[in-house]
């Protein structure tokens, strides 16, 4: 029989060719390197390692020692609810709204109880009532026909309930049955993105992975709720608060903030 194995190369030709390989590149070098520079200042994935993370988050939570859920609920069901209703709309009126909602429908049977006329006008006032009243009216007979009127507490079948995205599976199961999760809403995108977590053009997904691998699995609720009251209530869309922010240092967007205002100052007092 014919040997088909290639012959061992040579250690002498590997390193000839390797050195050849180094000196034709070496004009291209500092091209690469700035290459490089940019990415991870893009973003990239090697920009925060784990050590930076949890110090960064470690400020944060400094800042935001009592950061938790703050959709009004009493139990899974009425998360489940709030967190559906949420999509699109402030924490702020999603509980302004539950508050009589809560009192008038209590469980699974009392949403379909009633025309789903009638849920629209008591959601009304909340973004997108008519697609939301429709979700929250099928999610209850799913939970009637198929949980026994339970809010099941495996991600696996929450993500199947109509209107319950992975943001919304994560939420209730971590903060209704207890189980690690990080929820990424616009907040925790957008701070994960300034601090160099995730990269500029990363989806909800990676950056959810992302965070997953930088932050201890029992961390992962609490860092969650962090992010977001760091990104509500300081590290804002339009007017973060980059001047008094103790994370100006680790944030690309702030710094360049805060050379804009800067410049414009400049350019006034010249």
């Amino acid at each position: 029989m014919v040997s088909t194995e290639k012959p061992p190369r040579s250690g002498h030709g590997i390193r000839v060719r390797e050195a050849a390989v180094q000196f034709f590149a070496l004009p291209f070098r500092p091209f690469f390197d700035k290459l490089g520079h940019v990415f991870i200042a893009l973003g990239g994935p090697e920009s925060v390692n784990k050590t930076k993370a949890k110090a960064i988050l470690e400020t944060i939570g400094e800042m935001f020692p009592d950061a938790r859920c703050e959709l009004n609920h009493s139990n899974p069901f009425e998360l489940t609810i709030a967190v559906v209703l949420s999509a699109q709309c402030t924490d702020e009126m999603v509980n302004r709204v539950t508050a009589g909602l809560f009192q008038k429908y209590k469980t699974p049977e009392d949403y379909v109880s009633v025309p789903l006329e009638q849920l629209e006008q008591d959601i009304r006032s909340i973004g997108l009532y008519r697609n939301k009243a429709a979700n929250i009216q099928k999610l209850c007979r799913m939970l009637l026909e198929e949980h026994g009127g339970q809010v099941p507490d495996r991600y696996e079948q929450l993500i199947r309930l109509p209107g319950v995205g992975r943001k919304t599976a994560n939420v209730v199961v971590s903060n209704a049955f207890g189980v690690p999760a990080i929820a990424v809403d616009t907040h925790v995108e957008r701070v994960s993105k300034r601090l160099g977590f995730a990269g500029q053009d990363d989806t909800v997904l990676e950056v959810e992975k992302k965070l997953m691998k930088l932050v201890p699995r029992e961390q992962w609720t609490i860092t969650h709720h962090r992010l977001i009251f760091f990104g509500r209530y300081h590290c804002k869309a339009q007017n973060p608060k980059c001047e008094v922010c103790p994370l100006l240092s680790e944030c690309k967007e702030g710094k360049r903030r805060m050379k804009q205002a800067a410049d414009r100052k400049t350019k006034a007092n010249p």
